[in-house]
């Protein structure tokens, strides 16, 4: 073994010493990132609860009703919302997710069109209300923007109720206006198939077939009526031709319950950027949905990828516009860090670290919903002196082997009645002239 010059290895001490200097060096400068960094973190996440504490989350659609009918056919005497784990909602994630208030969907699937989807749902109107009956202590049933405030202040979830598809009413304004009376505060008019006054999404796709270029001459008045009774008009769901008929036509803002930006991930269910340039003209909401699909336009997503969502809807049409639309329990993935109802404040702090001001979350959490829905309740205050629409739907427009006609004009009834009233006649004139025969 040769034996190093004195010189040498004093050289190679000093290297070895330098590079675990450097290596000491390295790691304390990591252990110092990820200190600022989970300080940083720690510290968004305290900002955004502050901001929730301050201003109520509203969501604006969560399919947990329907779970309950798949799952249990509503019987929620079986169902225990504390425990019950095979769901994105139940109540100590919507405590950890400090979720103010929740449009829950009363939903039933298009096959129920021209069947039974009026009583279905009634049937989901009524699981929302006895939910909120056997957890008084978490939920407070709400059917107006200041129910929503006393909730929050009461520190329990605003319940609200929000029909998913215009097939739900059966093509009848009496029906809606019943479903108003019982708390249903917004219709989406369609959901994945088109009823006998609108088109839905899927015909943009071409999968569906345009059959009323939007909206028929009834849907039209549909609209107006909703205005005139106060309840919000959901755009979730329908065709681009609907989204801007219904913003030309009506006198009050609207909403997409759960929809995201088409510009982000081109998705027919999303808003095109004019759409939302008309909803912001029009002082109405877009609530981005978080279901991959239309976020990512795949499979994965991540919150990130949601808080994009956000980024770009304010960008394009000012951060007054934009709300929170989860559709959590209404699909089947959802983005890694938004697993549940419980990680919106994880959101919020996301929105927070991208530079949103607290004014403009606050927005986002609430206040653009409340502004909508109090103008929508406006609207319907300053038209109560005049007449709801009662003219019903034109019977050929809806006429089917399920469905009965009583009001109508029956056609083969009158044609009976006028053949009836001619053989009266032909029998009196044959009379008469016999008689006088005899005279």
């Amino acid at each position: 073994m040769l034996a190093l010059h004195p010189q040498t290895a004093e050289r190679e001490i000093r290297s070895s010493s330098k590079e675990e200097d450097m290596r000491c060096i390295r790691a304390l400068c990591l252990v110092l990132w990820a200190f600022g960094f989970t300080s940083t973190a720690d510290e968004l996440r305290e900002q955004a609860l502050r901001l929730m504490a301050m201003t109520p989350l509203v969501d604006g659609h969560n399919d947990l009703p329907w779970q309950l009918r798949s799952k249990f056919n509503n019987q929620l005497n079986s169902v225990d919302l504390y425990t019950l784990d095979s769901t994105h909602t139940n109540i100590p994630k919507i405590r950890e997710g400090r979720l103010a208030a929740q449009f829950w969907a009363a939903y039933v699937p298009c096959a129920t069109q021209y069947k039974d989807a009026v009583r279905q749902t009634l049937e989901q109107i009524d699981v929302i209300h006895r939910m909120c009956h056997k957890y008084p202590d978490d939920f407070m049933f709400a059917a107006s923007s200041e129910d929503i405030m006393d909730a929050f202040a009461q520190n329990k979830t605003a319940s609200l109720i929000g029909v998913e598809g215009g097939h739900s009413i059966d093509s009848s304004l009496g029906t809606l206006r019943t479903m108003y009376q019982l708390g249903v505060r917004y219709l989406t008019l369609t959901h994945s198939c088109n009823t006998p006054w609108a088109d839905n999404w899927l015909v943009d796709t071409g999968s569906d077939p345009v059959e009323h270029k939007g909206l028929s001459e009834f849907g039209k008045r549909l609209i107006l009526e909703m205005n005139h009774m106060g309840m919000l008009v959901d755009l979730a769901h329908v065709s681009v031709d609907v989204m801007n008929q219904v913003l030309d036509i009506s006198k009050a803002p609207v909403i997409f319950s759960h929809s995201s930006a088409y510009a982000v991930c081109k998705h027919k269910r999303n808003v095109p950027d004019d759409v939302l340039q008309k909803v912001k003209e029009k002082n109405g909401i877009v609530m981005v949905n978080f279901y991959n699909d239309y976020v990512t336009c795949s499979q994965t997503a991540t919150l990130s990828d949601v808080a994009d969502h956000f980024d770009h809807i304010k960008k394009v049409a000012g951060a007054s516009i934009v709300g929170f639309g989860g559709d959590y329990d209404g699909v089947g993935r959802v983005p890694t860090g938004l697993e549940d109802v419980s990680k919106y404040p994880d959101l919020v702090a996301e929105l927070l670290r991208r530079g949103w001001t607290e004014e403009e979350v606050r927005d986002a959490l609430g206040r653009n919903l409340l502004r909508v829905f109090k103008d929508v309740e406006k609207v319907r205050d300053d038209l109560k002196d005049t007449h709801p629409d009662d003219v019903p739907i034109p019977l050929d427009q809806v006429q089917n082997s399920c469905r009965t006609n009583y009001g109508y004009p029956d056609d083969h009834n009158a044609a009976g009645t006028q053949f009836h009233s001619l053989s009266v006649l032909a029998s009196t004139l044959t009379f008469l002239s016999l008689l006088a025969t005899f005279m």
